[in-house]
């Protein structure tokens, strides 16, 4: 009886964990250079054709360690919509550390921010080429572990 209830239990957690994510189409981080994350440096991701038309919402995933030196990171995002051939630019502006000095993401020594880019059309069939690189003034960003973009289906 008791193996029963845990297997139930288990059973429910599972489901109900995937039935969150039911919206979510894609969901990706790619490491960063130990060294540090050149300006030079894209990070590029691809997203498979999708099965269903309409709209998007896009995030991007960040995570870092406190060896990053600044209170914030400016991001380009640039996109291609391959089917319906559609390009999207955008500047993300990262806000990691507020007037306080209180770190705005979850974590201890690591820490993990999202911020919503974008809410784009797209059409089946479409598969999107992201890419993200950094617009600071400094040529090395020292911290940065990973880069992440999430798709949800709105």
């Amino acid at each position: 009886m008791r193996k029963l209830i845990r297997y139930t239990m288990t059973l429910s957690t599972i489901l109900l964990v995937a039935a969150c994510n039911l919206n979510m189409v894609y969901s990706h981080y790619e490491h960063v250079p130990t060294k540090g994350w050149e300006r030079n440096d894209t990070i590029s991701f691809d997203v498979s054709p999708l099965e269903i038309s309409g709209n998007y919402q896009e995030k991007v995933g960040l995570r870092i360690t406190g060896e990053y030196p600044f209170m914030g990171l400016t991001l380009i995002v640039d996109q291609t919509a391959v089917k319906s051939g559609r390009n999207y630019r955008d500047t993300l502006n990262c806000k990691l550390i507020d007037h306080n000095g209180n770190v705005k993401g979850q974590g201890v020594s690591h820490y993990q921010y999202e911020f919503k880019l974008a809410t784009i059309p797209l059409e089946a069939e479409d598969s999107l080429h992201i890419t993200i690189r950094h617009d600071m003034k400094r040529e090395m960003l020292p911290g940065i572990t990973d880069i992440g973009v999430t798709l949800i289906r709105q």
